[in-house]
C-alpha cells in the first residue's frame, strides 16, 4: 500500500507531507498535518525568528511520545530551494551545513523531515560569530514556580529600560521566559556571553535571594530563579518564539507583551490556541530589528566587575 501524501502550496513551493494522519501530540490528537498547519498559521512569525539564523532540528520520527534527535546537519532529500549556512565546530574539527530559513516552505519541509522544535543560534549567517540577539533566560529551578519567575521579569524589565534596550518577551514552553534583546553584532560570542552575566548579576543584586547564580546547578536554591547568561554562548541555542515544544499537550514559545506576563499561564499557549491568537495580535516580535541595543555599557559592567569583585563567568560549557 502506497504510503499517504498530501502536498502543501506555500507560495510559490510545494512540499509534500508523508503520514499526514500521524499522531504527533498525544494530549489532544494532533497530527503531523496539524503541526504543518499551525506553522503555516504563524508563517510571518516563525519566519522572523529564524530568518537567516543556524538552526538546530529536534526531530520526533514517531511523534512527540517517541525518541528525539538532534539534527545539526541538514536532513538528506532536501529541496534545491532549501538554504544552509555552514558552521565551524572546533572541539571537533568539523562542519556542519544547518538550516537557514528565508520561506516559510523551509519551515515545512522542516516538519515534513519530523521537525517539532526549531533552536537558530543567536548570530546570522552573514557573520555567525558575532551574534545580534542577547538573550536573556529566566530558568527557574525544581522548586521555584512561574510566580518567582514572573517576579524576576519585573527586574528584568526595569532594568532593562534603566540602561535603554527594549526587550521581547515570550514563554519558554515550560516554566520559564526568554526575553530577546537586538544588539549590534560588533562583538563576539564571549563578550556577548560576558555582557549577559553582567546583567544577570546585577538582576541578582536585586532580586532580594530569589536569584541564584551559582554555575553548578546541583549547587543553586532549589527554589531560586538563574538568570542563565550561558545561553549565549557559541552554539548554544534555545527554542524559537513560535517553535512548538515536545511535550504530548504541543505547548509553543510564546511571545507575550510585558503587561501579559502577570496573567499569562504558559500552558495556555498551544497548537491549538496560538493560531487564533497569532490572527489576533500578529507577531509581537515583528519590529525587534528596529530596536538595536550597543553592549558598551554592560561589558563596562563586566570589567568593573572582574576588577573590583574578583568575579567572572565561569567558561562556557
Amino acid at each position: 500500500m502506497a504510503t499517504e501524501r498530501i502536498e502543501l502550496e506555500i507560495g510559490d513551493r510545494v512540499v509534500k507531507i508523508s503520514n499526514p494522519a500521524r499522531v504527533y501530540f498525544s494530549a489532544r490528537g494532533e497530527t503531523k498535518l496539524d503541526l504543518a498547519r499551525y506553522y503555516l498559521s504563524v508563517a510571518d512569525g516563525i519566519v522572523n525568528a529564524l530568518y537567516h539564523r543556524p538552526c538546530m532540528l529536534h526531530r520526533f520520527p514517531d511523534g512527540v511520545d517517541g525518541e528525539k534527535v538532534h539534527q545539526k546537519r541538514l536532513p538528506h532529500g532536501a529541496p534545491p530551494w532549501i538554504e544552509t549556512v555552514r558552521v565551524h565546530f572546533p572541539r571537533f574539527n568539523r562542519d556542519a551545513d544547518e538550516l537557514c530559513v528565508t520561506h516559510p516552505a523551509d519551515v515545512i519541509w522542516a516538519v515534513q523531515m519530523s521537525t517539532v522544535e526549531f533552536h537558530p543560534w543567536n548570530s546570522r549567517r552573514e557573520d555567525v560569530e558575532s551574534p545580534d540577539e542577547w538573550r536573556i533566560d529566566l530558568d527557574p529551578m525544581p522548586a521555584a514556580s512561574y510566580a518567582d519567575v514572573r517576579r524576576v521579569s519585573v527586574i528584568v524589565q526595569e532594568l532593562l529600560a534603566e540602561l535603554g534596550a527594549v526587550g521581547y518577551p515570550k514563554t519558554s514552553g515550560g516554566k520559564g521566559l526568554h526575553v530577546y534583546v537586538r544588539i549590534v553584532p560588533d562583538h563576539g560570542h564571549p563578550d556577548v556571553r560576558r555582557a549577559a552575566w553582567a546583567f544577570a548579576r546585577e538582576v541578582e543584586r536585586r532580586a532580594d535571594g530569589l536569584v541564584d547564580l551559582t554555575w553548578w546547578r546541583k549547587d543553586r536554591d532549589p527554589g531560586s530563579v538563574f538568570v542563565d547568561y550561558n545561553q549565549n554562548a557559541r552554539d548554544h541555542t534555545i527554542a524559537s518564539a513560535y517553535s512548538v515544544r515536545g511535550t504530548p499537550e504541543g505547548v509553543v514559545s510564546a511571545p507575550l507583551r510585558w503587561d501579559e506576563i502577570a496573567d499569562a499561564d504558559p500552558k495556555d499557549f498551544t497548537i491549538a490556541t496560538m493560531p487564533a491568537r497569532f490572527a489576533e495580535v500578529g507577531d509581537l516580535h515583528a519590529d525587534i530589528d528596529d530596536n538595536v541595543y550597543r553592549l558598551d555599557q554592560l561589558l563596562e559592567w563586566a570589567d568593573r566587575d572582574e576588577r573590583d569583585h574578583k568575579a567572572a563567568p565561569p567558561e562556557a560549557d
